[in-house]
């Protein structure tokens, strides 16, 4: 599309021409947001796979986690706890509340946060039996994807119904259905990406990992978007990528959307640079709070400034089991085998109760609500219990120390260094040059580099982990600029993105912690969060959707065929030439 084009055309217009060929994904740890640039919002579809054992019994679980809590972290634990009820003006940890104080604030299921649609309803156990059907053609074409995949899981069906020799087990589930297996199945759930990177160790190879997510992805695109791989060769992909992902992570990615989901072509945007676009702007601070990791990055005038970019351990799903760890200390939950690491479908619950009943407010904050217990394959019990101190957990991202992130065997970093086994070992291969390519695609051409050691914005090492709170990492973040003109900016443009970002009372306490945060010495006197003009859980993919439309960077696209035969592409490291160009077009799609 031509400049000229894109400053007359209607942005319903572009879309329609553009967007119907063009998939935006959007990966994180806990959930993918793919969909058609033509859709109003993703499908937003928990990252795991659910496989089927040979074990007469198995579990559903994550094989690498070690969720021990030494003594050290639950005395940290507890400090953490009574500085957060210092602040919020309630009981400390082992204190009760005054028999005479004033009754305890109650919430309701309607209650505090517009933006989540209540439900507790309790979740039913995914049937993992594949259906019998009478006529073996029909098999083969209904049940059957073009991989052999089987469709989707039908709830409801008892499988005692079925004759035990005619007992056939799925061979994989996905998604939401594959956190609600019972735990007596044999089946085990594996996460390709953890904690915002690929989930590979001893135990995980990184070809499971890559397995694992071409199933996923590829059951996604047949099965919700209705894309055969016979003809993906029509459709390009946008890949909006997290900052905490490595350059050869990135290049993973490429070949496994180029290479074996058949697309024609991609290109890959940065989160943090798509979350802006997706609010309309082109100046931002980018505080995107995940499942299990936050990042943080400055952009200016449409470009990501690097030396900002900072991660932290901690996500929404560390709030939810701080929330599960302050109920049982208070002895508020009942006497139920609540297990989000055994049972997903336990987080899922957890996760539900998060959403509708924490903020962040001063004073008491109790609420009474109905838990459900899942055990083994039988139906969901219910339990009407009354939460407390529902204002302590979301404080965990500023005090992290209460949320002791679960932990991890170390995966083992000298991977992401170890490039001479990459793509056929094209990164020391003189390629000869085709006459249509110019001088900057090939590496070794006048002194080029290869693409992820100059791209500048994937860091070729692992970056490094912060462990403080998140007002201290947005504080330093900026003030790592060095500017004072951007500095002021920034702080007056933050942006919260990620499902957390939806809390009640969150971006008041950001802006209150971050301004006690900033030193004295320093000529900044406001903090400003701004609102999200979209879902911030899906800000990121909105703005992948503005990028790939606009078609922005051509020479950052790589064709299959590209890819295929050279490895590797050398793009321009100008991929935003035109910033208050592309604003005003972003702006006027939010506005549309």
């Amino acid at each position: 599309m031509s400049q000229d084009y894109l400053k007359s055309a209607l942005p319903s217009q572009i879309i329609s021409e553009r967007g119907s060929n063009l998939v935006v994904i959007n990966p994180g740890s806990a959930n993918i947001r793919i969909g058609l640039a033509s859709q109003d919002t993703p499908f937003n579809i928990p990252h795991c796979i659910a496989r089927h054992t040979k074990q007469t019994e198995g579990n559903v679980i994550d094989q690498m986690l070690n969720s021990h809590v030494v003594p050290e972290q639950h005395k940290e634990r507890e400090k953490a706890y009574n500085t957060i009820a210092s602040l919020l003006k309630i009981p400390f940890l082992d204190e009760e509340a005054p028999s005479n104080s004033v009754p305890r604030k109650m919430g309701r299921v309607d209650g505090h946060n517009p933006h989540i649609i209540r439900k507790n309803l309790p979740f039913t156990w995914t049937n993992v039996i594949e259906e019998a059907i009478d006529s073996s053609v029909s098999l083969e074409t209904s049940s059957k994807g073009e991989n052999g995949e089987s469709s989707d899981p039908k709830e409801g069906t008892d499988s005692k119904d079925i004759n035990a020799s005619e007992r056939k087990f799925k061979e994989f589930i996905c998604g939401d259905e594959a956190l609600r297996i019972s735990p007596t199945e044999p089946y085990c759930i594996c996460r390709p990406i953890r904690r915002g990177h690929l989930n590979i160790s001893q135990h995980y190879s990184m070809q499971q990992v890559l397995d694992d997510l071409h199933t996923i992805w590829d059951w996604i695109l047949i099965e919700k978007l209705h894309i055969p791989r016979n003809e993906r060769n029509m459709y390009s992909a946008v890949l909006v990528m997290p900052e905490t992902f490595d350059n050869r992570e990135i290049k993973e990615i490429i070949s496994l959307v180029l290479r074996e989901l058949c697309f024609g072509s991609a290109v890959v945007h940065q989160e943090g640079i798509a979350a802006v676009f997706g609010n309309g702007l082109s100046t931002a601070c980018v505080v995107n709070i995940g499942a299990q990791v936050t990042s943080l990055i400055c952009i200016e005038d449409g470009g990501a400034l690097p030396s900002t970019g900072k991660t932290l351990p901690f996500g929404g799903e560390d709030i939810t089991r701080g929330l599960l760890w302050t109920q049982r200390h208070h002895q508020t939950w009942p006497q139920i085998r609540t297990d989000v690491f055994r049972k997903p479908v336990d987080l899922l619950m957890l996760n539900q109760l998060k959403e509708t009943y924490c903020e962040i407010k001063e004073e008491e904050h109790d609420a009474v609500a109905v838990v459900h217990s899942y055990e083994d394959k039988g139906p969901p019990m219910s339990h009407k219990i009354r939460l407390t101190a529902l204002n302590v957990p979301p404080m965990g991202l500023f005090y992290p120390k209460l949320l002791v992130p679960d932990v991890y065997p170390p995966p083992p970093r000298t991977w992401f260094h170890d490039y001479e086994d990459m793509l056929e070992d094209t990164w020391h291969i003189d390629f000869s040059r085709r006459s249509d390519m110019s001088d900057t695609f090939y590496p070794n051409v006048n002194g080029g580099l290869p693409m992820w050691e100059s791209y500048p914005i994937f860091s070729a090492k692992p970056k490094k982990e912060e462990k403080v709170g998140l007002a201290e990492a947005i504080t330093n973040c900026i003030l790592s600029t060095g500017r004072i003109d951007i500095q002021r900016k920034l702080f007056c443009s933050i942006q919260l993105t990620g499902g957390v970002a939806l809390t009640s009372g969150l971006v008041a306490a950001v802006e209150e912690r971050v301004l006690h945060a900033i030193p004295p010495n320093e000529a900044i006197d406001t903090v400003e969060v701004l609102q999200s003009r979209t879902n911030p859980t899906f800000v990121s993919w909105k703005g992948g959707v503005i990028l790939g439309v606009l078609d922005l960077g051509r020479d950052a696209w790589i064709s299959r065929e590209d890819w295929i035969h050279n490895g590797i592409h050398v793009g321009s490291s100008k991929k935003y030439k035109d910033s208050y160009y592309l604003q005003a077009q972003a702006m006027c799609y939010m506005n549309s």
